[in-house]
C-alpha cells in the first residue's frame, strides 16, 4: 500500500496553513514526501473560491472586525464557506492517478460519509451538489434551523479542492462538528441560500471529542483512498 502521513496541526491561522499546503505539495510532486493529510481547526475565517461572489458576504467590515473574522480569496473551486473553532478541516495533499477531479471529490465525500456512519450519523450525497448532506428526516432534529429550510437536505461538510498541473491536490473538506453556527449567517454558503448548514452537535445527543473524530476521519480517508499508515 502507498503510505499516508497524517499531521494534526491543532488550531492554525488560514494563511500559514495555505502556505504549508503549497510547500508540501511541491515536495510531494518532487517525490520527497508521501501523501499527507493535514487535520486542523482555523480561527474564524471566510474563504472564497474561484467562483466566489462578493455579494455572498453579508456582513460589513465593521461586523467582520467585531467578530474577528479574516477573509481570504483562494484558488480552490467553489464559492464562499466558513471555517472556525469546532469545525474539522482536512487538507489532503496527494498525487491523483488520473485527471478525474470530480471522482476525487466524490471519494472525499464518501470518506466523510463512512466516518460519520461509524459515529452514528447517516449522511450522503446530493446529485448536482458537492459536499456531505443529511437527509430531511435527519435534519429535522436541528432545533435552530429555519422553518423554510425544513423538509430539505442540510449540509454538514463542505468540499472545495484544487488540483495543480502535477496532479497534486490542495484544500479539501470542512466538517461541522460543533462550531458557532451563527457565523454561517454572515455568508450565503457556497452561494446557495435554500439549504441549511448543520453540525454534528445539532443532530447528536453527545458529540464525540475532536481527537476521536480526527482519528475516525483519518481512518475512513485511508480506507477510501487505499492508503496504509
Amino acid at each position: 500500500m502507498n503510505l499516508l502521513e497524517i499531521r494534526d496541526l491543532g488550531v492554525m491561522a488560514y494563511q500559514p496553513a495555505w502556505d504549508l499546503q503549497n510547500s508540501l505539495a511541491a515536495e510531494i510532486a518532487r517525490g520527497e514526501k508521501p501523501a499527507t493529510l493535514l487535520l486542523l481547526e482555523h480561527p474564524h475565517t471566510y474563504t472564497f473560491g474561484r467562483r466566489g461572489q462578493a455579494a455572498n458576504l453579508l456582513w460589513d467590515e465593521s461586523e467582520l472586525t467585531r467578530r474577528g473574522i479574516s477573509v481570504h480569496w483562494v484558488d480552490r473551486g467553489g464559492d464562499v464557506t466558513y471555517h472556525g473553532p469546532g469545525q474539522l478541516v482536512g487538507y489532503p495533499l496527494l498525487r491523483l492517478p488520473d485527471s478525474d477531479h470530480v471522482g476525487y471529490i466524490r471519494k472525499l465525500e464518501q470518506a466523510l460519509i463512512l466516518a460519520l456512519a461509524r459515529m452514528g450519523l447517516v449522511a450522503g450525497q446530493v446529485a448536482g451538489l458537492s459536499g456531505v448532506w443529511v437527509q430531511p428526516e435527519v435534519a429535522e432534529r436541528c432545533a435552530r434551523c429555519l422553518p423554510e429550510q425544513r423538509g430539505k437536505p442540510a449540509k454538514i461538510a463542505a468540499i472545495g479542492v484544487k488540483v495543480d498541473a502535477s496532479n497534486i491536490t490542495r484544500h479539501g473538506f470542512a466538517l461541522n462538528v460543533d462550531p458557532q453556527m451563527d457565523y454561517f449567517d454572515g455568508i450565503i454558503p457556497c452561494g446557495i441560500a435554500e439549504y441549511a448548514s448543520i453540525s454534528m452537535a445539532d443532530l447528536l445527543g453527545q458529540v464525540p471529542d475532536m481527537p476521536f473524530i480526527k482519528s475516525e476521519v483519518a481512518r475512513a480517508f485511508a480506507q477510501t483512498f487505499g492508503f496504509g499508515q
